[in-house]
């Protein structure tokens, strides 16, 4: 018998209802995970819970975030590039008196209040604390729950001799002596627990875990017996403990039935950071430099709204995109046109190409800039201008700062020079077309140098390298690289080749003259160093 049509009217009413439904939004942010220190990338790492929510949603491969912390953070509240917030060099310090700028006219938790949300912040904030209008509950947060600054221990929450924990504003010491991870699992579950399911929540939670000092209970070091490098087994111990923060929280999540109707998005905040045993591996570099391993975050979207899951996304993403995007998933919509963040919720949540196609790592005309200095990235390709920042080789797991070369910034062994066919572009029309893009996008105060060192660099050089290959340790199998050069063709007479440049067009001409004034000491080359896009 088939139903009246009233009851079928009530029918699509309620799955119309079901789909326009506010979700609950939970914003993780791992702090110093690298590309190669979790599970779903390394099955070494024992990380089933954010495993779980990767095979039950999208994993992310082509999401990027800053070199460093700070400005990842600014970018995923404000949508905004750090080089046009002030945030672009390093990060802010304990005594510093900057803070994300309060003229912004978006930021992430006052945008999703005004959409009818329960927000409410738990971890680190490092956004800047010299005045209370800076700190999380005086910009759109409801609570808040952890420290301002960049690392603290995670017992005792002292950093360079201050106490730094705060209740909302109040300076918090009843949880002193237990592990952070552990502290902020217990204000998850106590914000959950009250939480009135019919208002949707949203939930920022940017964990201490996995970054310095390295501090783990004694189960969590256990369970990683046959790593024989003491202080990448305690990294790896607090990979997992964070891991269990995340299962706690889903099963909050489930006792009050509120987890099929939760939006997961999870990144981390930069790439590993080698001093601290994070690791990238096979990714070139780490946090504190704008190659792949320091800007391409471990990433993945779970929830409602998604039309494929159980899948990998290449669409390219950046922090800046994740306020409106997210933003988008509640409902809304950012109507401000000069933020650079772009929506790309419709993209993932049908499985459709982003419409992202460049971006800007970094921007940094500091001396000297650590975390790297300039690159942008077009489609398959990617410009590195001046140092790339302080770790620009491929490190294995096991292998210790020691051994670590901090400034090695010109071996250029094993890498080839190869370009997609299909790209009809000659090389003098390659050349023309990055090094015009970048010099289009540079703010013109970088233009502006001491005067006696403009005479410190007479020439231009470029070295071309493989968009694909050089993102790869050498060694790293030939099985893996040869699919991914497949496509593509190698002239071998540039292969690795330093070649002088002939600048004909007055943008090349004033990269050529201006940009390498103070980079030329350092690292005076042009890297072509993109990315395949199918790791």
């Amino acid at each position: 018998m088939y139903p009246r049509p009233l009851h079928l009217g009530l029918l699509l009413l309620a799955v119309s209802f079901a789909v326009s439904k506010q979700p609950h939004i939970v914003f993780i942010v791992i702090d110093d995970l690298g590309w190669n220190d979790i599970g779903f990338n390394n099955p070494d790492i024992i990380s089933p819970n954010v495993d779980r929510l990767a095979r039950e949603g999208l994993i992310l491969r082509q999401s990027y975030v800053q070199p460093l912390c700070s400005p990842s953070r600014s970018s995923f509240m404000t949508g905004y590039f750090p080089y046009r917030t002030g945030l672009q060099h390093l990060v802010i310090l304990p005594a510093q008196p900057v803070c994300a700028p309060l003229n912004v006219s978006t930021f992430l938790p006052r945008e999703m209040k005004k959409l009818g949300y329960a927000t409410h912040m738990v971890g680190k904030w490092h956004l800047g604390f010299c005045n209370w209008n800076c700190t999380p509950t005086f910009r759109g947060f409801d609570s808040f729950l952890g420290y301002y600054n960049a690392q603290e221990d995670y017992y005792d929450r002292v950093f360079q001799g201050y106490y730094d924990f705060h209740d909302n504003t109040t300076r918090s010491t009843k949880q002193n002596g237990t592990y952070s991870t552990f502290v902020f699992q217990e204000r998850v579950r106590e914000i959950v627990s009250r939480h009135n399911p019919a208002q949707p929540l949203f939930l920022y939670l940017p964990l201490q875990s996995v970054h310095a000092p390295l501090e783990v209970p004694k189960e969590y070091y256990n369970m990683y017996p046959n790593i024989d490098n003491e202080d990448r087994r305690v990294f790896s111990g607090m990979v997992t403990a964070m891991d269990d923060v995340i299962g706690n929280l889903t099963s909050y999540l489930t006792a009050r039935g509120m987890y099929n109707d939760t939006l997961f998005v999870l990144t981390a905040d930069n790439g590993g950071g080698y001093s601290m045993e994070g690791n990238n591996y096979p990714l070139r570099g780490g946090k504190f430099t704008v190659w792949e391993g320091g800007t391409r975050a471990v990433a993945l979207i779970k929830g409602p709204g998604l039309k494929v899951t159980g899948a990998e996304y290449d669409g390219l993403i950046h922090a800046v995109d994740w306020m409106p995007t997210i933003v988008a998933a509640a409902g809304g919509e950012i109507k401000d046109g000069d933020i650079d963040g772009m929506n790309i919720w419709d993209a993932i949540s049908n499985y459709t190409p982003s419409p992202r196609t460049e971006f800007i790592y970094n921007l940094d005309d500091m001396f000297i800039p650590l975390e790297g200095h300039a690159a942008i990235r077009q489609g398959d390709y990617k410009l590195i201008v001046g140092f790339p920042g302080l770790y620009s080789g491929w490190y294995f797991p096991n292998e210790t700062v020691s051994k670590v070369d901090t400034m090695n910034t010109s071996d250029l062994s094993g890498l080839t020079m190869a370009i997609p066919q299909q790209d009809s572009l000659s090389w003098p029309e390659l050349r023309r077309k990055f090094v015009c893009t970048m010099s289009e996008r540079i703010p013109q105060s970088m233009w502006t140098w001491p005067q006696p060192c403009q005479t410190w660099y007479s020439s231009c050089r470029l070295v071309w390298l493989s968009t694909r290959r050089s993102m790869y340790h050498p060694t790293f199998p030939a099985a893996i690289q040869t699919p991914i050069l497949k496509n593509m063709t190698t002239p071998g007479h540039l292969a690795g080749a330093e070649r002088p440049v002939t600048c004909t067009s007055a943008c090349c001409q004033l990269l050529c003259n201006r940009i390498y004034v103070i980079e030329s000491l350092i690292f005076p080359y042009i890297y072509i160093d993109a990315d395949d896009g199918n790791i």
